[in-house]
């Protein structure tokens, strides 16, 4: 008699594979459309505030001017290239540690959102987007009446 081993089904692992492989696509995207000064990304804090998502990207020293920001149904991509110094301020330079980065996030969203209301605000070198959630589709019972004189 052969024995199997039962495996319980969770979905939030499922649901955590889904997000690695999604990490991933865009990591391929990432390694693909761009040079090895790509490594640097900015810190991301996703929340979740009910009707809406917040998502706020640390970006100390960037202008609103350095970066791109597209916004999906279900993910945000954000791209970000920093003007590289002329030569004569790098002449000015006796030594620095700053970095001057390009970087380009994708962010999978938990829920689909109106991507036509999305709200921003860089703040600080706190870029702030107010992504208002799809509204659920709620099923109603809708009673038909049948005109019975024909």
């Amino acid at each position: 008699m052969k024995t199997m081993a039962i495996v319980h089904w969770n979905p939030e692992n499922e649901m955590e594979v889904l997000r690695i492989q999604f990490d991933r696509i865009f990591q391929d995207i990432t390694d693909w459309t761009t040079s090895a000064s790509y490594s640097w990304q900015p810190p991301v804090e996703l929340r979740d505030e009910g009707d809406k998502l917040v998502l706020r990207i640390q970006l100390p020293g960037w202008e609103a001017k350095h970066l791109d920001i597209s916004v999906m149904r279900e993910a945000v991509v954000i791209k970000g290239e920093y003007p590289e110094l002329t030569e004569a301020e790098q002449k000015k330079i006796y030594y620095s540690e700053f970095r001057y980065p390009r970087f380009q996030r994708g962010i999978k969203l938990p829920a689909p959102v109106r991507n036509n209301q999305v709200e921003a605000e860089f703040t600080n070198g706190i870029l702030s987007l107010h992504l208002p959630k799809v509204e659920e589709v709620i099923n109603r019972v809708v009673k038909v009446n049948l005109d019975s004189t024909n």
